[in-house]
């Protein structure tokens, strides 16, 4: 454990990508509320499946953290870069994406340039619990989402917060069983998706620890409602990491790298959480100077500016 197999997979969709195969464009009202909304049950004693799933993924996080990966440091002396290699970076985790829609559901990128993407409106995450998720787990997770929102929302410079009243990018922390019952709840969340990609959050493999879809506007590139899926099972830092990376991805950096450094956008898990490199990428996704929509050859210039910018141009 611990290699390349036991990665997370991150899954993200544009589905305004869709449209074109018939799916109708999506109209920018808020997300209906879930009816996982109501008071939350006691929590239920975990089934074989989901005991056997909370001591596999114990392993995997121990077998990570003996070979110095999951780092929390955000990056040091050890993982300096360049603006050249912010630039590139940038272009292939904002300008491409690990998954595309398939006939089937979700298949891997062919790697071909995607337009930009991010939200426009203010994002408002409401954070769901299964009823497996004790008491106690609920409030460090509550308060630890809540910091990393107030986080992103000062790095992007866009409104960020949690709204369980208004969500339009919702967050579920759920076990095995409480995650194949998610189904009419991403229906109705992301309107016009697949049966195929819906399974393919309700069905995620062992391989797959946390996934995330966004739907945008169209072919506006402009995202309007996401849905994000967490394992209850894994331990503390593995689930913060998933957290991290679905709620970062979801606001418009879809890809991973093997090259980028220090950043989660990566397989090889160095990283489990939001480095400094990874806040260079927000800041200049958010940057007024990008749009919604741009393609390779327009933000390539833009993206190369912005990095010496935020470097010193330290090529």
């Amino acid at each position: 454990m611990g290699d390349r197999q036991q990665r997370r997979i991150a899954l993200t969709l544009a589905l305004g990508v869709l449209a074109a195969c018939g799916t109708p464009a999506v109209s920018p009202r808020p997300m209906p509320a879930p009816a996982s909304q109501a008071p939350l049950a006691a929590p239920q004693p975990p089934s074989a499946e989901s005991a056997a799933a909370q001591a596999y993924y114990a392993q995997v996080q121990q077998a990570l953290l003996a070979q110095g990966l999951l780092r929390t440091d955000g990056g040091g002396k050890d993982t300096p870069y360049t603006d050249r290699m912010l630039a590139e970076t940038f272009l292939d985790i904002a300008l491409h994406d690990e998954y595309r829609p398939g006939t089937g559901g979700l298949v891997a990128s062919t790697g071909e340039p995607t337009a930009l993407r991010r939200w426009e409106g203010p994002v408002r995450v409401g954070l769901r619990f299964g009823a497996s998720v004790l008491p106690e787990t609920r409030a460090t997770d509550t308060a630890r989402v809540a910091s990393f929102l107030a986080r992103l929302s000062q790095v992007t410079g866009h409104p960020i917060r949690l709204d369980d009243t208004n969500p339009n990018f919702l967050l579920h922390i759920v076990n095995e069983d409480e995650r194949r019952l998610l189904g009419p709840a991403i229906h109705a969340a992301l309107p016009g998706l697949g049966a195929a990609d819906v399974a393919g959050m309700t069905q995620m493999p062992q391989s797959t620890y946390c996934a995330v879809l966004a739907q945008s506007r169209g072919q506006s590139g402009v995202y309007t409602r996401a849905f994000a899926v967490v394992r209850a099972e894994h331990p503390d830092l593995l689930r913060l990491s998933c957290i991290h990376e679905e709620v970062a991805q979801g606001l418009g950096l879809p890809n991973d790298s093997p090259r980028a450094r220090p950043s989660i956008f990566n397989d090889d898990e160095e990283f489990a959480l939001l480095t400094r490199m990874d806040e260079d990428l927000l800041r200049m996704l958010y940057n007024p100077a990008l749009r919604p929509g741009m393609r390779l050859d327009e933000v390539r210039p833009i993206v190369f500016d912005l990095a010496a910018r935020l470097t010193g141009g330290a090529s």
